[in-house]
């Protein structure tokens, strides 16, 4: 993999990551109340229980594909 291509897969990653919250952000709101930020020990509302477990799932998926991306570029070097 040669830079480019690398920090092309950064930027998709960080656009997603920006889309993720804004999303978020945007339940919370719909929901009356706001989002907690991200290092709040704030429990979620009862309701919103489901969607936080989808979120921390995600935030474990593309920690995991970082950490591959951090093997692919280790590697190359």
């Amino acid at each position: 993999m040669t830079e480019a291509p690398a920090l092309l897969a950064l930027d998709r990653i960080e656009a997603a990551l920006t889309r993720i919250d804004a999303a978020r952000e945007r339940i919370a709101a719909t929901c009356g109340h706001a989002a907690p930020a991200e290092d709040s020990a704030e429990d979620p509302a009862p309701h919103d229980a489901g969607l936080a477990a989808r979120h921390e799932n995600l935030k474990a998926a593309v920690a995991r594909s970082l950490a591959g991306l951090d093997e692919l570029l280790a590697a190359r070097t």
